[in-house]
């Protein structure tokens, strides 16, 4: 019965649950897409294209291990955990030996991959393409075939894949210079090569095999082996035999070598591939989160306006002996039918959107383009099961009241909203306000990004809630402090603030999306200036040296230093990476010791970097007080290439967040990174510019920059990184602002009545319409205060934990402008309805049933 009852509600109040549906619309697409997201991060297939020929493909662990065990109560836990390292691991040259035993196995082809990019005089020539260099030798793991030429013999000769050759312009006999590990070279090219199927993500430059191994700079070993199986041996069959055989083998620093076949190729191929598994998961599951909770917030408060609107009717219901479980029944039944309407469209739209989303983020270089964005029937199920439970949950929550009460109460309530206060709903609001205290002064005190970028957001949506239950009593509470300038501006300012005092819960509504708006915006706006800002500051305190030298392509050649290095000047090399302390990831860098103190400073305040060497390190204060370091103190890591070393702490300092949390010598970190190159050479020196610039007039696509340039350059970097955090957060704020928009207008639209008894009493359209001016102009203050007060305590709480100082970084004209846009939306969302609403004759709308 109940349920034959709310499909005639539905069909008869398609108007009022239109509102509804759209707020559950937009919540399951964005669920959908972010489901997407998070489910290409667990099952994307990474598809492989240098080892399409190769069935069974030997690699060494990308992971560092950690095993534990407990014993408790009688049992024995054994947890095992594995984080990838962030460089190539390689494996020794000799292992071929041992695979070439196994039965079943024709061939074993080592393989060498490292950094070749072609350079042409305006610097690289296929800029949308990465470039590996390789051996010849194993040009059959494609198989990439010569076209025309001859393969690469002397050391000065380079086979070019057909792509690359098309685009150049280059045909055999050309000379094309290519930057690798080492200082640039001119190579003579003797062939042009194709693939036995399309090479979409990869440019392929082969070299000879003594050449190759020179470039590699790993002497005695390689990349990886690509096993062949002889004719009628099964793939699975010849992996169960090589992992077998190489059970107990182990690779160089005792990481253990891995055998691949099938999909299993990609992630060994395309190691940022592997890697952007691990981000993609993150952040599909903090938007998703998000999304989740900003949904919960939105749809509770649309639902809450959809049932006040509806109270007379309700009152009714009541008072022809409708029991409370009845009423909710009713309601929830009604809120499973709009709910299933609404996740079913909005899931099947999810679907294009995470499809976009991903795309986008492949065009910024978040994600790599070879993790292949995964779909199924999971991520639009859950959010169509999300959708009707926030549906349900949501009707049960706004229906409490009018089911608890008496019916002669509820038909009271009808007409006029009530004015004591509800405790319960109080105590809930003060107990989200206090979570949300507890949560910025945590805040206050985490020095991660990783760990505070979650509880940043989710401050922002407590504290939101917290104004969306205490949002009465805060609304009464202002317009006592607003009546009086509102009385002396003229009747359509007196008949808001009647509206505002009288009609408090409904303003409360909708104060709060427009409370998350702002606050969430400003949140996503500032919280990356306010912790870009911070380090570029420290790095330009830090930075001594006079000039910065700076590269548009892979990075400043060892060759490049060497030559400006004179017996007055001091030249540092700063390369950069990535170590694993135990399972935990730092930031790393590697300097050049000699006269490190001229060009760099990073704020010691323990030891000295007078003793940094290849077996010792200097570590930032957060390190030194996460790993409990001082200086004497060993520190057992692994390199970003899996190679275990333990350095000696010989220094802290202050500076971390500029220059990073653990800083090596040059040399070590440079033979265990895949690109050795200096992303930065600092240089102090009497010469000018011009002297500096023509020393290096051989090297293409260095630059000699001035200190306030290159951090010019960081910061233009640091905007396109946070584009994609814009990104990530934009779908969240498009649907709060969805959302803004869609209480307003139901919030204007039940009005229609109360528009036409004003306008009987007297009040001219003009004054209607002002009234509604003010009353939006006042909600638009209220949620300006809300919003930005809560932004700015999170804010603040983050920068302190961040930073060490109470400074958030607050653009004034992208505030306003936030400001101004929320204003926009408000009245835009306020007047339309209004006008549409006053077009009605008012005798008509007066006597209509209602």
């Amino acid at each position: 019965m109940m349920l034959r009852y709310a499909l005639r509600t539905v069909r008869a109040r398609k108007g009022g649950f239109l509102g509804a549906f759209f707020a559950l619309m937009c919540a399951a697409a964005l669920i959908t897409a972010c489901g997407t997201l998070l489910e290409t991060g667990l099952r994307g297939t990474i598809a492989t294209e240098r080892y399409a020929a190769t069935p069974v493909v030997v690699s060494a662990d990308q992971n560092v291990h950690r095993t534990t065990v407990k014993h408790k109560k009688g049992k024995t836990k054994v947890k095992h955990k594995a984080k990838p390292i962030a460089e190539r691991a390689w494996l020794p040259g000799d292992l071929a030996t041992e695979l070439r035993k196994v039965p079943g196995v024709r061939e074993v082809i080592p393989e060498l991959t490292f950094l070749a990019q072609p350079l042409a005089p305006g610097g690289a020539v296929d800029r949308d393409r990465p470039a590996y260099g390789h051996a010849w030798d194993s040009a059959a793991l494609t198989p990439y075939t010569l076209t025309t030429g001859t393969a690469p013999k002397a050391d000065g000769d380079l086979v070019i894949d057909r792509r690359l050759a098309e685009r150049a312009h280059l045909e055999p006999g050309d000379r094309l210079t290519v930057q690798s590990t080492q200082s640039p070279r001119t190579y003579r090219v003797t062939g042009i090569a194709a693939p036995a199927q399309e090479v979409r993500h990869q440019t392929a430059l082969f070299f000879s095999t003594a050449e190759a191994r020179r470039l590699a700079a790993h002497p005695g070993q390689v990349t990886a082996f690509g096993v062949l199986p002889t004719k009628g041996t099964d793939a699975a069959v010849l992996k169960r035999s090589v992992s077998t055989a190489l059970h107990g083998t182990r690779a160089p620093h005792g990481t253990t070598a891995q055998v691949s076949a099938g999909d299993g190729r990609g992630p060994v191929e395309f190691l940022d591939a592997a890697a952007a598994r691990t981000k993609l998961v993150s952040m599909g599951g903090a938007m998703g989160g998000t999304s989740l909770l900003v949904a919960v917030l939105v749809v509770v408060g649309t639902f809450a306006l959809s049932v006040q609107q509806r109270h007379r009717e309700l009152a009714l219901l009541r008072a022809i002996a409708a029991t409370p479980g009845q009423i909710r029944a009713l309601l929830g039944r009604e809120a499973l039918i709009v709910g299933a309407a609404a996740g079913t469209t909005g899931a099947l739209a999810g679907l294009p959107l995470g499809s976009w989303l991903h795309g986008r983020f492949v065009a910024m270089g978040a994600v790599p383009a070879t993790l292949q964005h995964t779909v199924s029937v999971f991520p639009p199920f859950v959010a169509l099961a999300a959708t009707l439970l926030g549906a349900w949950a949501a009707a049960r929550i706004s229906s409490r009241r009018i089911a608890r009460i008496r019916p002669a109460e509820a038909l009271a309530e009808a007409r006029a909203e009530r004015t004591r206060p509800v405790w319960g709903r109080i105590l809930a609001g003060l107990a989200l306000l206090a979570g949300g205290v507890v949560l910025v002064a945590v805040l206050s005190v985490l020095r991660t990004e990783p760990a505070s970028t979650p509880v940043t957001f989710l401050a922002v949506v407590v504290l939101a809630s917290s104004v969306a239950l205490l949002g009465p009593l805060l609304v009464r509470a202002a317009v006592a402090v607003l009546g009086g300038p509102l009385a002396l501006t003229g009747p359509s300012s007196r008949l808001a603030r009647a509206n505002l005092r009288g009609h408090a819960a409904r303003m409360a509504s909708v104060v709060t999306p427009l409370t998350l708006l702002i606050g969430m915006t400003c949140t996503v706006l500032f919280v990356q200036p306010t912790l870009g800002n911070a380090a570029r500051a420290q790095a330009r305190e830090g930075i001594r040296a006079d000039w910065v030298v700076a590269a548009q392509g892979p990075g400043v050649p060892a060759e490049a230093a060497r030559r400006l290095r004179t017996q007055h000047d001091t030249v540092t090399e700063v390369v950069r990476t990535t170590v694993r302390v135990g399972l935990d990831k730092y930031a790393a860098q590697g300097v050049t010791p000699g006269g490190l103190t001229r060009t760099w400073d990073p704020d010691v305040t323990a030891g000295s970097l007078t003793k940094l060497t290849e077996d010792t390190v200097a570590v930032s204060e957060l390190a030194a007080d996460q790993l409990h370091l001082k200086p004497g103190s060993p520190l057992k890591l692994t390199l970003g290439d899996g190679t275990p070393a333990t350095p000696t702490v010989v220094a802290v300092y202050a500076r971390g967040l500029g220059f990073g949390d653990l800083t090596f010598a040059h040399d070590l970190v440079a033979h265990h990174v895949d690109n050795p190159l200096a992303t930065s050479v600092l240089v102090s020196t009497a010469r000018t510019q011009t002297q500096l610039a023509t020393t290096l007039r051989e090297f293409p696509g260095i630059h000699v920059l001035a200190p306030a340039a290159a951090d010019s350059i960081q910061a233009a970097r640091q905007q396109a990184n946070a584009e994609v955090n814009y990104l990530a957060m934009g779908l969240v704020l498009a649907f709060t602002a969805i959302a803004v928009v869609n209480t307003l207008a139901m919030s204007v639209s039940e009005r229609v009545r109360e528009f036409a008894l004003l306008r009987l009493a007297g009040a001219t359209r003009r004054q209607v319409l002002g009234m509604l001016r003010t009353e939006a102009l006042s909600v638009l203050l209220l949620a300006t205060a809300f919003g930005s007060g809560i932004a700015l305590a999170v804010l603040t709480a983050f920068s302190v934990g961040m930073t060490g100082e109470a400074a958030p970084a607050v653009t004034p004209l992208v505030y306003v402008a936030v400001v101004a846009l929320a204003g926009l939306l408000a009245l835009v969302a306020t007047a339309l309805p209004g006008r549409v609403a006053l077009r009605v004759r008012p005798v008509t709308v007066a006597t209509a049933k209602e």
